[in-house]
């Protein structure tokens, strides 16, 4: 990229979000970074000074989010990318169904994506070719065993951000949808279960930005893992229950009583 952008990265403490910012740094970009942990963002702003502005901040907490919007005006008076990256992952144990979760999952990657889209289109509204981008996921492709949670979540946010794009057009605002497959991060490091093609974060990070750059309206990746998921959420209902229910988690003995 030729000029230099100012552009705000939520979720930049760790795993996608910290490659990304690093990367962009290192692209001589003016990045403020968000996220619920100082420290890391601080260890950024340590190693590319006069780039980074260090904004912690729960993206939950609506009043603390419009004041990360007042901060970047005010030390910039605007946005040329708005790249919502911070988000959760919790997967159902059927058998202890809660809709506490749900709430919890929702809230974070919803809610908060809402909030930090009302602190940045008014400063996107001022920037040079400003774009709004969205991280959603793969899962919204085809429906999978215990990602009842994650995967309405998600499937929220691919419907937000198609559906803005629309509007956010006569402002000359561009949208990408981000929708990774597996992705080596702190947050997968915990799954159990098995994560074909996973890709690393840096190798994401890559890809992501590469499609930001190009004014993509969707950035999918790992290609082969996404044709399989859209092969399968592309066929008959009756079919693709077929094929999938032997992914779900049997309940126990104690469990099903």
């Amino acid at each position: 990229m030729s000029t230099q952008k100012r552009i705000w990265l939520t979720g930049a403490s760790s795993g996608i979000g910290q490659s990304i910012a690093e990367q962009l740094a290192i692209e001589g970009h003016l990045i403020a970074v968000s996220a619920r942990r100082e420290d890391p963002l601080q260890q950024l702003a340590d190693r590319f000074p006069g780039q980074i502005l260090v904004l912690p901040v729960d993206m939950t907490d609506a009043d603390a989010v419009r004041q990360v919007g007042v901060r970047i005006e005010n030390a910039w008076g605007a946005l040329d990318w708005a790249i919502l990256n911070a988000g959760t992952c919790e997967y159902v144990d059927i058998a202890e169904f809660e809709s506490a979760m749900f709430q919890r999952v929702m809230q974070a990657n919803v809610q908060g994506t809402v909030q930090c889209i009302e602190a940045a289109l008014p400063l996107l509204r001022k920037g040079t070719q400003p774009r709004l981008v969205g991280v959603g996921s793969s899962v919204t492709f085809c429906p999978l065993p215990r990602a009842a949670a994650y995967g309405a979540s998600k499937a929220a946010i691919r419907y937000l951000f198609q559906s803005l794009e629309l509007d956010l057009a006569q402002w000359n605002i561009g949208v990408t949808l981000v929708s990774p497959g597996f992705v080596e991060t702190p947050l997968t490091a915990g799954n159990d279960f098995p994560m074909p093609m996973q890709v690393n974060s840096d190798d994401a990070a890559a890809i992501i930005i590469k499609g930001i750059e190009k004014g993509k309206r969707e950035v999918s990746f790992p290609g082969p893992f996404i044709t399989v998921l859209k092969l399968m959420g592309s066929l008959p209902n009756r079919l693709r229950f077929a094929l999938t229910k032997g992914m779900a988690r049997p309940a126990s003995n104690k469990e099903a009583s």
